[in-house]
């Protein structure tokens, strides 16, 4: 087992004895940091929850989220990521479990409860954390994951912003400073500046400011455009990872992966263009994230899962050969993308189906995307309409979005999405205690299932390339 802090030693990281360490991970995705297809609910996780508070007001609302948080991740979870060959969790935790909007720069009283409790338990089981930032003030990108319910990343134009996160992340490295157990500090998940200057510069910026608190910990330093690319990067800072995201579309609703040559060229090159800056540089590679999302309602689910399976496996095997870190999306979830997922059978998808079958059809979530026909047909007219109006808006940024991207992500995902929070706050209006109690226990090890394919797969990574 790696002992003491980790640290960078040109392109890997290693232990305070020098011996190389390669990160295998999960992300615990959908706790500190909801997301709408990890969750269920609509849109953002701001707008959801102040329609759920609104609904069931204050005491039971409080009462919920605190089981709900209780029996997310325990020592049962730990366990078993233990048992499957993974020894790091990122850690994905929005800024307002620290503070308020409206009470800025003021720590709450339960700050640090949550995240205290999972370092712990993971550092238990030998599992270092990796602390993620994944919303700060403002939001770093357009996108419901930053719990941005504008499509406008403020963070970039107003320094303020800028000057509250950075105070954020100074109480968090006084909070872990001598945990070494903590492999380090992911400031920003997947910034999206369209100048393409400022992220490397609010790096610098952040990575004073931890430095001067917190001199040991490593920076895990996600790339401009969804941790996917390097412009306005020049130099890397000192004991630093460079993180990726290596999401590919043919592990995405529509798509279908074969394993054909082409294909699995394909992922390669993928990969290694988001690599050219650490090739260039000599520094460590982190894929921060990535992994295929999972059917569960077409006819050939299964069939389409295996597919996945093995292209979830293709890129296991890149990273490997590679010798570089990874973490895959997500640990738990209801069923989209986790390595363990909420029972079909619970209390909580019970209640639900309803609304997240009416989801999946007005295509608002974009990872459980089964839109009708007279949406995609909507979607095509809008889009084609806007390019012949306007030939400029295939240029807006960011660049890997088409124009009927933009129409999904700012219609649908946003604006609709938005408008669906009320309706989803109803399902739990008058529900009691006990009622809400189990609805958090569907959340819990015991009562998930876990997602057997995934597991092997990485089980088998486990044994190929070893501990």
């Amino acid at each position: 087992m790696a002992t003491g802090f980790l640290r960078v030693k040109g392109n890997q990281i290693v232990d305070e004895n020098g011996t190389v360490v390669l990160l295998r991970g999960a992300s615990l995705g959908g706790v500190l940091n909801m997301e709408n297809f990890v969750n269920g609910y609509p849109g953002s996780e701001s707008f959801a929850r102040a329609a759920m508070l609104k609904a069931m007001g204050a005491e039971h609302y409080e009462y919920f989220f605190e089981r709900f948080f209780h029996h997310f991740f325990t020592k049962k979870d730990a366990e078993y990521l233990k048992s499957l060959g993974i020894n790091s969790l990122r850690i994905p935790f929005g800024y307002k479990h620290f503070e308020d909007d409206m009470n800025p720069r003021v720590l709450k009283d339960s700050a640090f409860t949550y995240l205290d409790h999972i370092v712990a338990l993971c550092a238990d089981y030998g599992i270092y954390s990796i602390l993620d930032m994944h919303t700060v003030p403002g939001c770093q990108n357009p996108d419901w994951h930053s719990d941005n319910h504008t499509s406008y990343a403020a963070f970039w134009d107003h320094k303020d912003h800028q000057d509250r996160t950075v105070w954020l992340w100074e109480r968090i490295a006084e909070r872990y400073k001598d945990n070494p157990w903590v492999a380090g500090y992911n400031p920003l998940n997947e910034p999206c500046d369209s100048e393409q200057v400022r992220v490397a510069a609010f790096y610098e910026r952040v990575e004073r400011a931890i430095r001067a608190i917190d001199p040991d910990h490593m920076l895990f330093l996600d790339g401009n455009t969804f941790a996917m690319e390097w412009k306005g990067f020049d130099k890397p800072l000192p004991n630093a990872v460079y993180s990726i995201h290596d999401y590919s579309m043919m592990g995405f609703p529509g798509q279908r992966y074969k394993g054909t040559d082409q294909q699995n060229q394909k992922l390669r090159q993928q990969y290694l263009r988001k690599c050219e800056f650490h090739h260039k540089h000599g520094v460590p590679i982190w894929v921060g994230e990535f992994g295929p999302t999972y059917e569960m309602r077409d006819p050939e689910a299964e069939k389409i899962n295996n597919e996945r399976f093995g292209m979830l496996a293709q890129q296991l095997n890149l990273y490997e050969i590679d010798k570089v870190s990874w973490s895959l999306w997500t640990y738990k979830d209801i069923g989209t993308m986790g390595m363990v997922s909420v029972s079909p059978e619970s209390a909580y998808l019970r209640l639900l189906r309803p609304f997240l079958e009416r989801k999946a059809t007005l295509g608002v979530d974009s990872s459980n995307y089964h839109p009708s026909e007279q949406l995609v047909e909507l979607v095509d007219q809008m889009a084609a309409w806007i390019d012949e109006v306007s030939p400029t808006a295939t240029k807006t940024y960011p660049p890997n979005w088409d124009t009927k991207q933009h129409v999904r992500r700012n219609i649908l995902q946003t604006f609709l999405a938005s408008s669906l929070c009320d309706e989803f706050a109803e399902y739990f209006r008058g529900l009691d205690k006990a009622q809400l109690e189990e609805l958090a226990q569907s959340w819990a090890f015991e009562n998930c299932v876990k997602r057997e394919g995934l597991n092997a797969t990485l089980t088998r990574i486990k044994e190929k390339y070893g501990a």
